[in-house]
């Protein structure tokens, strides 16, 4: 008997093995639904300062502080499970936070087979719209760009711009966007001269070149030391060998002549004297070391003669000069007139104690036992406390606090080089450790302020500290009709950097906003180790608040000055592509700097996105979830 054929069986619904374990899932979407409580928690506690912001600033607002609630925890071990299913790691989110995590979430929802509810209402920007605030930000501050190269360049002109109009010309041609006025150096005179030429230079070549005034601000310095003894050092230019290239050219003139070029150094003598040397002639002398020079004349004329020597010299106003006549007679000697003294110097050593006074030092300044220096900011010097570190000339010299009273500091010296290091007057002073009480505009930053309201784009608020130092600039601005002049947050020192979230929320009231990382003062104040670190952070905050970054200090310097780039320079400059302007300061191959940094900006270009942060928790601002407790 045949077999009746079994009748297939009705098909059951097909389950899918879980790609992912549903327990995991769910303990993410708890922790992330946690992050998103906190941001709209922390906007609503900061709902009067983001009240405060200008209309067009009002999203960027509300991201920051969403930013700073994420950033408030260690999200490392978040990110890792949420690269190894595949997802967002909320490494680039900064420019849209909220809208990165609802994506995130409703990914998950789905893949567990949870409801998901659009909640893009909520959001005040999305992956799109937030990098589109940046570059409408980033114009109406910085002005257009050519489409190869969407990072500015910024170049600090030297005096000489006021007075050479070829030369801004030459800046232009080469790329320059925006110029930068240096309101430390010159005068109102100058700066409006300067100004001018810009102006011109960018409407021959038919683009926008945006003018940024730099405010001096409260600068803490060295003051005035006793002058060094009158010595002109002369010596030739040498190979690596050491031996002799080009020999140095010393101009003697009748006494009370004035500057004449040619020449590296000048000084004064008899004319009766002067008038009775040649052509080939030899003048003779001991310089102050006591060595045997010969000085070879090699032009006369009425101004005097030009001599030249192969091996270094030392004249003092006691070096007697000397030639010998027809004869071979020696000729009476002359002394030389019009040797300015040597700037005065403290040498120190590790070991050495300080004396950092509010009162300018005594006559015993050069006393080696007892080095003595004043400060040109005295009300500093009663802020400081005993513990606290300082530092001198850029980070070249360190010391601790050892005393401290209203009228002096003594400085234990820990950081020097062997052998010890030159301190000069006029050099910066930074106390990274204290909490100083100082005006962000100084009575000569309140003055220079007509200016900027005449001529300039942007103000570039230097040493800027507290939200109140923002808003007291705006005011200023605003009673001198200057309330469209950009603002410029120059952060440069440690409590600037700590700040920052409070004030980027103040700044949002200007009409448009920047951040310049001002790398030197800022390196100095947080430490060479961390400055990195540093302004890494600050490039993340500031694109959260869609506010263009200045990338400045010793950009491509080396080559600026010599004409010749290092290596380290080089990588350097192209880190700038992570900003929206790179700063250029002067140099004598100021062109040449342009040039390579545009052709490095526009290589770079494809690269600005490669970024993969571990996001640990920013420490620095993890209390200023509430920023709007200050600001």
């Amino acid at each position: 008997m045949a077999k009746t054929p079994k009748l297939p069986r009705s098909p059951q619904p097909y389950v899918p093995a879980p790609l992912w374990d549903p327990a995991t899932c769910q303990a993410l979407i708890h922790q992330l639904w946690a992050l998103r409580r906190d941001m709209l928690e922390g906007e609503q506690r900061c709902a009067a300062v983001i009240e405060r912001v200008g209309p067009h600033q009002r999203e960027s607002a509300r991201n920051l502080v969403h930013f700073l609630a994420l950033r408030a925890t260690d999200l490392r071990a978040l990110q890792g499970q949420l690269a190894w299913l595949g997802l967002s790691s909320l490494g680039r989110s900064e420019s849209h936070v909220l809208a990165s995590v609802d994506k995130v979430l409703g990914l998950l929802h789905r893949l567990t087979g949870q409801p998901w509810h659009d909640r893009s209402a909520e959001e005040p920007v999305g992956s799109v719209s937030g990098p589109i605030l940046l570059r409408r930000h980033t114009e109406r501050l910085l002005g257009p760009v050519s489409r190869e190269r969407q990072v500015r360049i910024m170049v600090t002109l030297a005096s000489e711009a006021a007075t050479d109009p070829g030369l801004v010309r030459r800046l232009v041609d080469a790329g320059m966007d925006v110029a930068r006025i240096n309101c430390a150096h010159d005068d109102a005179k100058a700066w409006k001269a300067m100004a001018k030429h810009v102006r011109r230079a960018a409407k021959v070549a038919q683009r926008e070149v945006k003018i940024l005034m730099d405010l001096g601000g409260p600068k803490i310095r060295t003051g005035p030391l006793p002058a060094g003894p009158r010595v002109l050092k002369l010596k030739p230019v040498r190979d690596e060998l050491g031996y002799p290239l080009q020999p140095w050219r010393l101009r003697i003139g009748p006494a009370g002549s004035g500057a004449a070029p040619g020449a590296d150094a000048q000084v004064q003598v008899d004319a009766d004297w002067l008038a009775r040397l040649r052509v080939g002639g030899q003048i003779h002398l001991t310089d102050a070391r006591g060595k045997k020079r010969r000085l070879l004349v090699v032009e006369t004329g009425a101004d005097g003669l030009v001599t030249e020597g192969m091996d270094t010299c030392y004249l003092t106003p006691d070096t007697p000069l000397s030639f010998k006549g027809p004869h071979g007679r020696r000729v009476h000697a002359a002394y030389p007139e019009g040797i300015p003294p040597t700037p005065g110097a403290l040498r120190l050593h590790r070991g050495d104690v300080l004396q950092l006074t509010a009162d300018e030092p005594e006559d015993r300044a050069h006393d080696a036992a007892a080095p003595r220096i004043a400060c040109t900011l005295p009300q500093v010097i009663g802020q400081v406390k005993v513990g606290e570190r300082v530092w001198l000339d850029d980070g070249r010299i360190g010391g601790v606090v050892r005393k401290a009273s209203a009228k002096a500091l003594s400085v234990d010296i820990t950081q020097a080089r062997e052998g010890g290091e030159k301190l000069m007057a006029d050099k910066g002073i930074n106390f990274p450790d204290s909490e100083l009480d100082l005006p962000a505009l100084t009575d000569k930053d309140l003055e220079d302020l007509q200016t900027v309201a005449q001529v300039a784009d942007l103000v570039g608020l230097s040493f800027v500290q507290q939200p109140d130092d923002v808003h007291h600039l705006l005011r200023a601005l605003k009673a001198l009709d200057g309330e469209r002049v950009g603002l410029v947050l120059k952060i440069e020192t440690l409590q600037g950097f700590e700040n920052l979230p409070e004030l980027l929320l103040a700044a949002m009231a200007a009409p448009s906003a920047g951040v310049m990382i001002a790398r030197g003062d800022l390196a100095v104040e947080c430490g060479y180790e961390r400055l990195a670190e540093v302004q890494e952070e600050i490039l993340w905050c500031a694109e959260a608040a869609h506010m263009p970054v200045i990338w400045a200090t010793q950009v491509l310097e080396t080559l600026a000055k010599t004409g010749v780039p290092s290596r380290a320079e080089i990588s350097d400059a192209s880190m700038g592509v992570r900003a929206e302007c790179v700063m250029l300061n002067k140099g004598p191959y100021i062109a040449d700097a342009i040039h390579m940094l545009d052709d490095i900006l526009r290589r770079m270009a494809g690269h600005q996105t490669k970024k993969t942060p571990l996001l640990r928790a920013l420490r620095a601002w993890a209390a200023e979830q509430g920023a709007g407790a200050k600001a």
